[in-house]
């Protein structure tokens, strides 16, 4: 989930000191007065091309860390038992950290995105093959359905179908957030030695739930989509690119954990 992609997280990043001048003080063809230097150059600025390269990179490095996450993850094929590994934990946790850093360190987005993509990649790769071994072939069943909503949402964004207005995102950030909570609750509640019971559920209450949690995921697509439109509109510094890649990719990457719990439901029933 992220509430990174928060009109006021975003205004606040793309403000952050990366170097460039505040949008709102240039024209295109006004040279820079505060030195012997020449008019300002849309290299320093941010791009949808750029966006998209830092993007490929982070997955390239998410899947390549969940390659080692999966293969580190032990199987028993005789007694079907996998072995979690530790590790894994510890990347849900170096992922977290990272992304509550970026939220006050925006412009450290180059360096750390990359280390998300990797912390994430592991566990996403240790998960997939616990859900692997009790489900078979559920991996790739959430891959396609993750990549084919993604397309889904990119063509319905760009033809317009969906309008990501001021109030669309505020609705969607807001429920983000309002999930998060709720995962955090039952997190400490499981803690506790207690459960909620349908957030697991094969029930239709506990489907329910993880249909609305995926389709949430899906809309907050079109938000990220959104953001980095309008960072390009707006001359973004260079370095939002990265900050943007992360974004979208910690969106990607709670749609496809969301599709699994969905797929391992239906398969339970």
């Amino acid at each position: 989930m992220n509430p990174l992609m928060s009109d006021k997280a975003v205004d606040q990043a793309a403000r952050a000191g990366w170097g460039a001048p505040d949008p709102s003080t240039r024209t295109r063809n006004t040279p820079i007065t505060d030195g012997p230097v020449s008019g300002w150059n849309s290299h320093g600025t941010m791009t949808i091309s750029g966006t998209a390269t830092a993007t490929g990179v982070l997955l390239v490095l998410l899947l390549a860390s969940a390659v080692a996450g999966w293969a580190m993850t032990e199987s028993n094929a005789v007694s079907g038992e996998v072995k979690f590994p530790a590790l894994a934990i510890g990347g849900v946790l170096l992922g977290f950290v990272c992304a509550i850093v970026l939220h006050f360190k925006p412009t450290f987005a180059r360096v750390l995105a990359p280390v998300y993509a990797l912390a994430e990649g592991f566990f996403l790769g240790a998960i997939s093959k616990v859900y692997n071994e009790a489900y078979d072939g559920i991996v790739v069943q959430a891959v396609g359905a993750t990549l084919a909503v993604f397309a889904v949402m990119l063509f319905l964004y760009k033809s317009r179908i969906i309008k990501v207005t001021d109030r669309f995102r505020r609705i969607v950030i807001m429920a983000t957030m309002g999930l998060m909570g709720f995962y955090l609750i039952s997190f400490v509640i499981n803690l506790a030695g207690g459960s909620v019971p349908f957030l697991n559920s094969s029930s239709p209450m506990g489907i329910l739930f993880s249909v609305a949690a995926a389709g949430l995921a899906a809309m907050l697509l079109a938000v990220n989509f959104d953001t980095i439109e309008r960072g390009v509109a707006a001359g973004w510094p260079k370095g939002m690119e990265w900050y943007c890649a992360f974004g979208l990719l910690a969106t990607l990457v709670w749609l496809y954990l969301e599709i699994l719990r969905l797929l391992a439901k239906l398969n339970r029933r």
